[in-house]
């Protein structure tokens, strides 16, 4: 008989497949001008899903990647991605070519975001008997907060696979962010936009859904909210091992330890510890690499013994 369990996916990412073009620039916010020289430019596979496999598949968990992929170099991009990584990728037609994104870069590793708003449309959709089958296969999902992702969340619902989310931004309002919100088993969301970051994790916590919600503040380190007794934790953040040179991916990689050590069965103040080292780790890589911690490492910098 053949081992079901040898054959299934830790983690299942949904969506956050794409490319960056990373501009470094001598300041953020940028002041006007007609022009900058700048030297360093990049353009790289990797979005919010992508650098969440990354650091998933590094850390020895069977990851699986499904999304919409556009026919084009972009798409190629992506694809040679998870080819070099081992990370298995099932990919469907995005009519509208691959997502991009332009990051501006400051010298301190801060970075503005512009993201190609016009290859997405509204009828883009992951095909439900893929997200059903490949759901049934995973002891966990990540799901990216794209309008494929949002049209997939019943079916993950009704395949009863647990899952993640990350709002990224969210200002607390913006009513598209709140079916990942109600739905995820367990929220991260940046404070960078929200006003009073516990209040906004005590709401998705009353929804009834999210075992725990994680707020990542930066250098101030993160909160963990348990909804069991309501408890919040603060994580102080880690010094990074080496200068900060970019947070792009950082978010990602908070998540990816997190999820770590949670399916590893850590508690869950480890599991935001295991968090803000990998991402403490992913400020110091410049675009150029990709270099996502492994488990000995991060159990080494957690001093936990592996």
């Amino acid at each position: 008989m053949r081992d079901r369990d040898r054959d299934r996916i830790d983690v299942l990412v949904l969506g956050g497949a794409g490319v960056d073009t990373i501009v470094p620039v001598p300041e953020l916010p940028l002041p006007y001008a007609d022009s900058y020289p700048v030297s360093g430019v990049v353009t790289r596979a990797g979005q919010t899903g992508d650098f969440v496999a990354l650091g998933l598949t590094a850390l020895g968990l069977r990851t699986h990647h499904l999304d919409l992929l556009g026919d084009d170099h972009e798409g190629e991009l992506v694809r040679r991605l998870h080819e070099r990584h081992g990370i298995a990728l099932t990919a469907f037609p995005l009519p509208g070519g691959t997502r991009r994104a332009v990051n501006l870069v400051g010298p301190d590793g801060r970075r503005l975001s512009l993201y190609d708003g016009s290859r997405a449309r509204d009828e883009d959709r992951l095909p439900a008997a893929a997200v059903r089958e490949l759901a049934a296969a995973s002891r966990w999902a990540h799901v990216a907060i794209t309008q494929p992702c949002a049209a997939a969340l019943p079916g993950l619902l009704a395949a009863g696979v647990p899952f993640s989310t990350d709002l990224h931004d969210w200002d607390g309002e913006n009513p598209y962010h709140e079916p990942f919100a109600r739905a995820a088993d367990l929220v991260f969301v940046s404070t960078a936009a929200l006003v009073d970051p516990e209040r906004t994790m005590r709401r998705i916590a009353g929804y009834g859904r999210a075992r725990a919600v994680v707020a990542t503040a930066g250098a101030a380190g993160s909160y963990l909210l348990t909804a069991a007794d309501g408890a919040l934790h603060h994580q102080p953040a880690v010094a990074p091992p080496e200068p900060v040179v970019d947070s792009n991916g950082a978010g990602d990689a908070f998540a990816a330890g997190f999820l770590y050590g949670l399916l590893g069965g850590a508690p869950l103040a480890r599991c935001a510890e295991y968090g803000a080292v990998a991402g403490a780790h992913a400020c110091t890589v410049p675009a150029s690499r990709v270099a996502p911690l492994g488990a000995a490492e991060l159990h080494a910098r957690a001093g936990v013994a592996g």
